[in-house]
């Protein structure tokens, strides 16, 4: 059993599934696209099955069911944050690292919109490449904790800059999915919002009857709130965003700043594979129950949407890949620089050098990348599908940030335990 531990933990700690998929994805999309494309979208229950006129394939299951937990797990991180104790309370600690967040959002569009508009300004497909302007505004959490460890070594706060970044990135996607990326081939019907209205209220009437396990509140709750936003024709993926804020939590979090990461395994945090964990909230509970299959299941997304024939390389590709190297590091920069210049500094041990070589490991967009890139390429559209291969190519290539944060950060010696040398 030990033994079996440790595996896992590595697995999950070196974020290996998902690489693995990645490249696997890869590998068969490359050498044989036709049996690729069969398996992504097998029919699993057979060929007729379908729910809410929603084919029932492989592909669904994971895009549509299995990311229902993922964000979860990324929900749950930002509500915990907001705890006192955690990275967004008080919220003039966090000042800066946000302000950094929103440069990583507005830095990435911008440079997404001037590029574009200079391959295809004045063209037909001006209007059908800019609608990808949300794939570059994500941050991998997983990858980019792993890459910082790396660049930056353990305990510093850069890290943590790093992590309260990604979660508040991943925020903002969840909006700019729900907002701006709603399913083209069926229009938006807001009267099914009132079944997510619903789930929200059982997690709500479980969370005031002092429900003390998580099961209910995501089975009950969660399934309503599925539901509504498939009938609605809003990205089910994101039902457990409206119950997980519900769940019982700590009365307060460890946060983000302290010396030790969250996602440590060896550590006394908040995941930390400690045997109290029956004594904690339902909203711990939560993700100590799922964080395994979901880490694990991350190799059945990555397969699924990293699939992409090196020949579907062209612009497109490159200007996500440019929005997320340049576009982050610039944004991220720019607006902590402006932070620190109106009075809410950099975590203690931070320096500008840091905050350089942090903006590029930001720019490591993989997971969230390849989903928007997804819902704003759309395969069903004969005009948006030519983009999707590529779009999600510009994201699998940003694993190349991790080579350039390295190499910058050997240049810069951010690797100092987070005092200034």
């Amino acid at each position: 059993m030990k033994g079996i531990k440790k595996l896992t933990n590595i697995l999950q700690e070196f974020s290996i599934p998902l690489i693995a998929g990645v490249l696997l994805g890869l590998l068969a999309a490359n050498l044989n696209p036709k049996w690729y494309k069969e398996i992504v979208h097998f029919p699993i229950f057979g060929s007729n099955a379908a729910l809410f006129h929603h084919r029932v394939d492989f592909h669904f299951l994971i895009n549509d069911v299995f990311m229902v937990l993922f964000f979860g797990v990324a929900t749950k991180e930002i509500t915990e944050s907001a705890l006192p104790g955690g990275a967004l309370n008080p919220i003039r600690k966090a000042i800066n690292p946000l302000l950094g967040t929103l440069g990583g959002v507005i830095g990435p569009i911008g440079v997404y919109f001037t590029l574009t508009y200079a391959f295809y300004g004045g063209t037909p497909l001006f209007g059908v490449v800019a609608k990808g302007w949300g794939i570059p505004t994500a941050t991998d959490i997983a990858l980019a904790w792993l890459i910082a460890r790396m660049v930056f070594g353990k305990g510093h706060p850069a890290i943590n800059f790093l992590l309260l970044l990604a979660v508040a990135d991943d925020a903002i996607g969840l909006v700019i999915i729900a907002v701006f990326y709603p399913n083209p081939s069926h229009p938006v019907t807001p009267i099914w919002l009132l079944l997510t209205a619903g789930g929200m209220g059982v997690a709500f009437a479980l969370r005031t009857m002092k429900v003390s396990t998580w099961l209910p509140y995501i089975v009950l709750g969660g399934l309503l709130s599925w539901l509504g936003l498939l009938k609605a024709s809003l990205h089910p993926a994101l039902a457990l965003v409206f119950i997980v804020p519900f769940l019982p939590g700590p009365k307060q979090d460890v946060g983000l700043f302290e010396e030790e990461s969250p996602y440590e395994p060896e550590s006394e945090g908040k995941n930390a594979p400690t045997n109290d964990h029956e004594t904690h909230s339902p909203l711990e509970n939560f993700e100590h129950s799922i964080k395994l299959p979901v880490d694990l299941g991350l190799f059945f997304f990555a397969f699924a949407n990293a699939g992409v024939a090196f020949s579907a390389i062209n612009t497109v590709t490159w200007i996500i890949l440019a929005s997320l190297l340049i576009g982050k590091t610039v944004g991220v920069f720019l607006f902590s620089t402006i932070g620190v210049a109106l009075g809410f500094p950099l975590p203690t041990g931070m320096k500008r050098r840091h905050l350089i070589v942090a903006g590029m490991v930001a720019g490591l967009g993989l997971t969230v990348a390849l989903f928007v890139a997804g819902e704003a390429f759309p395969l069903k559209n004969d005009l948006t599908a030519s983009f999707q291969g590529p779009a999600k190519m510009g994201a699998v290539l940003s694993i190349l940030a991790a080579v350039f944060a390295a190499i910058f950060g050997k240049m810069l010696r951010v690797k100092d335990g987070g005092k200034d040398a």
